[in-house]
């Protein structure tokens, strides 16, 4: 199966040597989609199954975005993408808090530096594989400093993961308060039994025999139904609840 990758950027070098660390990055079959505006962009998401990606049978499974554009700005795609099923990652060449945190904000599961060395974007870019989350280490290092110090550092990691919903307040509810039609499905319930036991998301895509997309979906789903943040909530919650 063929994954599909859309990277939307005005600039045509720009385009190119993005489509080459995507290349790099991964494995899997990859068929790469350019757009030069956010009306291009959009175009092809609606031909890749609309807003929500339901009504294709290949949707997009990532995209990059910058996010000064000709005909407006990579936020507001991002927030139109907030239910598509892939991962979204802003490229730019800011790197203050005025882009940063709103673009967080907007839905970015990543944030990543055009000016970064090739080969340092893409060992960021690989880092989804590995279930950690695509930033740029200069943007890293602002996140550090902008949360160090405070309560949210700890969950730091979760709240920018991929496969991880945004971290707000939530806790843990009782597996019994969870609705029956919330209830894990038996392939997210193997999910989680690899997660419990610390492997990577690239390592329980090989040894389910799936794509690691796939795996992320799934994952997404089991911290959705569970109403957690993070792995570690995850293996708590399924011991407690004998789950794996």
């Amino acid at each position: 199966m063929t994954i599909k990758v859309l990277i939307v950027e005005d600039n045509p070098v720009a385009r190119g040597f993005l489509a080459r660390v995507v290349r790099e990055s991964f494995s899997d079959v990859l068929a790469i989609i350019e757009a030069g505006d956010l009306e291009s962009a959009r175009r092809q998401v609606e031909l890749a199954g609309g807003r929500d990606g339901l009504r294709g049978a290949d949707p997009f499974r990532l995209v990059l975005v910058d996010l000064e554009l000709p005909d407006g700005s990579g936020l507001d795609l991002l927030s139109a993408l907030a239910q598509y099923p892939a991962t979204r990652i802003v490229t730019t060449l800011y790197s203050d808090d005025e882009h940063l945190f709103p673009a967080l904000q907007c839905g970015a599961d990543g944030y990543l530096l055009k000016e970064d060395r090739f080969e340092v974007l893409v060992e960021a870019l690989q880092k989804i594989v590995r279930g950690q989350p695509p930033l740029s280490p200069a943007i890293a290092r602002r996140l550090l400093r902008h949360f160090r110090g405070a309560d949210a550092m700890a969950p730091l990691a979760s709240a920018f993961a991929p496969e991880a919903p945004p971290v707000h307040s939530r806790r843990p509810v009782p597996l019994e308060a969870v609705p029956d039609h919330d209830r894990l499905t038996p392939r997210e319930t193997e999910v989680l039994t690899y997660l419990s036991k610390g492997f990577t998301i690239k390592e329980i895509a090989g040894l389910m025999g799936i794509r690691w997309f796939t795996v992320n979906d799934h994952i997404k789903a089991i911290y959705r139904k569970l109403n957690v943040s993070s792995r570690a909530e995850a293996a708590v919650l399924a011991t407690k609840q004998g789950l794996v």
